[in-house]
């Protein structure tokens, strides 16, 4: 389960940083209007780098897990999180094959994700915000906990996307649109928290990090 959610985390993760899709129609309401926002930055970006911190909270937990790392983007199916706090590790997406590398545990594995990453993304990237809406229940507003930020709180319609994540809330820049924060609930009550910051639009990343 845990290597399991590594990849939820990893792809919705990647996927959230842009969420919005290539093309909105005209705004009517925060959502669209969000939606409709993104479209420059959406349209523009193919690589992404950020710091992260990743706080992983259950009701079996005393205390939260709290890890940091940093996230390599390469779209639009190629992910690196490479975690250097409490230990080093490395989870690692690309296209369908999914890498784990935790060396304190002489750990590597591998394996397909194709079909199961394949229904995340459809399920993300959408063409419009109503294709958004046929999959969660969305409600946008101005966050109250983060300033400058606007909080996107979604509901999975569907009963595959419902078996593996609850809830999603994400965390935009007002400005930038760029994703702040997001929280994923699980059907367990489990919880993950990643926070992004020194977030880099574009920058050279060699695809050779990716084959590890």
């Amino acid at each position: 389960m845990a290597r399991q959610r590594g990849w939820v985390v990893a792809v919705i993760a990647a996927t959230a940083l842009v969420i919005f899709g290539p093309a909105a129609p005209r705004a009517t309401d925060l959502f669209d209007e969000i939606y409709e926002k993104g479209q420059p930055l959406e349209s523009s970006l193919e690589t992404l780098t950020a710091r992260f911190t990743e706080t992983s909270s259950s009701p079996l937990l005393q205390r939260p897990l709290v890890a940091r790392g940093v996230v390599s983007v390469l779209r639009p199916s190629k992910v690196r999180l490479d975690y250097d706090e409490p230990e080093a590790r490395t989870v690692l997406i690309n296209d369908e094959v999914l890498t784990v590398v935790w060396p304190s545990r002489d750990l590597k594995q591998q394996s397909n994700i194709g079909p199961a990453q394949r229904r995340i993304e459809r399920s993300f990237v959408a063409k419009s915000p109503a294709e958004l809406r046929s999959h969660f229940d969305i409600r946008a507003s101005v966050a109250a906990d983060r300033a400058g930020t606007w909080l996107l709180h979604m509901t999975p319609k569907r009963r595959q996307i419902r078996e593996g994540l609850s809830t999603l809330e994400l965390w935009l820049d007002r400005e930038t649109v760029m994703l702040q924060a997001m929280r994923m609930t699980f059907p367990s009550g489990d919880t993950k928290l990643m926070e992004f910051a020194e977030v880099t639009i574009n920058p050279p990343i060699d695809e050779a990090i990716f084959k590890k």
